[in-house]
């Protein structure tokens, strides 16, 4: 294998180089985490971005074969945090110095719920005096829809493909999910001016290294601003826990989770890529490990700690005994020890949206 430090420089990958940086192993392993730490520390610099993540509702319109929170789950506790709740989120974000914020729930398309984001986006506007970025993830959404979310305060929108492979994200999901809308809303969101974001799960039933590297290759030609990524965990209420006996084992999926992680930093190296807490679900230190293998943001939970074993997207969720306090001084810590510095009170825009918008 060739080594890796001869990536550095490079912008262009065929996707037999993906597929031999995604097969490293033992020291190469840890020589490809190196470079891609060094590649994030040239391009985007050392510091580790907080979001501030409100897991608002688990109500959800859809039916994803491999989700916890799925429409068909009859088990799920479902709930749904007031407005009120939602701004007191944002008030500790503010009151602790996040520069960031990200509203998330289940997916939802009707008027009074496109009326009541962006009546708490202008709210959490007014509250942090704009001090606040915010990052919203709430799924499939029309065109309309997002320019109002957007002119209302939001600029990052986070959209997960989940997988590029169309004959794969049809066995994930129901035959009325459509992989082109998904795409169309990406489309939209770059065109209406947000800064850009998907994502894949790694370990999938069905899914090969080619379909990872597929994966990276889309991303690079999509122009994406900012990804969250990481391995799939099932649930045991899911259909696709059926498949549990075929799945890769756990512990290859986390590793090639970092191992995505730090391909794609070499790849695309001015983008913001997050460090998924399903990492830390599989190993204690998952997402400082991500954090080492490039990653460059990460998302603290400031749920109410009541809700928070309700949004269990997969089995195993971590810190949901934590209040958001507790959360906050756990990564403090934990950071610390990964040798890097949070970028408390910054935006942490992805410097690769910009360069974008310069062309």
């Amino acid at each position: 294998m060739r080594k890796f430090s001869q990536f550095i420089q490079q912008t262009s990958f065929t996707k037999a180089e993906i597929v031999e940086l995604l097969k490293a192993s033992d020291n190469d392993l840890e020589h490809l985490f190196a470079v891609a730490n060094e590649v994030k520390k040239s391009h985007v610099g050392a510091k580790v971005y907080f979001r501030g993540l409100v897991e608002f509702s688990n109500v959800c319109s859809k039916d994803c074969y491999y989700c916890g929170i799925r429409k068909s789950n009859r088990n799920v506790r479902r709930y749904n945090l007031s407005d009120e709740e939602i701004l007191n989120a944002a008030r500790f974000a503010c009151e602790n110095n996040y520069g960031s914020l990200v509203l998330q729930s289940g997916e939802l398309e009707n008027d009074a719920f496109t009326l009541r984001i962006e009546n708490l986006l202008k709210q959490i506007k007014k509250i942090s005096g704009g001090a606040l970025g915010i990052t919203l993830s709430l799924g499939e959404q029309s065109s309309d829809v997002y320019k109002r979310w957007f002119d209302a305060g939001a600029h990052r929108y986070l959209l997960r493909i989940e997988t590029s492979n169309r004959e794969l994200y049809q066995k994930l999901h129901p035959g009325n999910h459509s992989f082109e809308k998904r795409m169309a809303c990406l489309n939209d969101l770059q065109r209406i001016g947000y800064q850009t974001g998907t994502g894949v799960m790694i370990g999938l039933p069905f899914q090969t290294i080619d379909d990872l590297a597929d994966d990276l290759l889309f991303m690079q030609h999509f122009n994406i601003d900012m990804v969250g990524m990481g391995p799939y965990i099932e649930h045991e209420e899911t259909p696709l826990y059926e498949l549990r006996n075929v799945l890769w084992p756990i512990g290859e999926r986390f590793i090639t989770a970092l191992k995505m992680i730090a391909v794609l930093r070499i790849m695309m190296k001015d983008i913001n890529i997050a460090s998924a807490t399903a990492l830390q679900a599989i190993d204690p230190l998952g997402r400082e490990k991500g954090v080492r293998a490039g990653a460059n943001v990460i998302m603290p939970n400031i749920t109410p700690g009541m809700y928070r074993n309700d949004y269990a997207l997969y089995q195993n969720k971590p810190c949901t005994d934590e209040e958001p306090l507790q959360c906050k001084v756990c990564l403090d810590a934990r950071l610390s020890l990964s040798d890097s510095e949070i970028g408390y009170g910054e935006w942490g825009d992805s410097k690769h949206f910009f360069r974008r918008n310069q062309k």
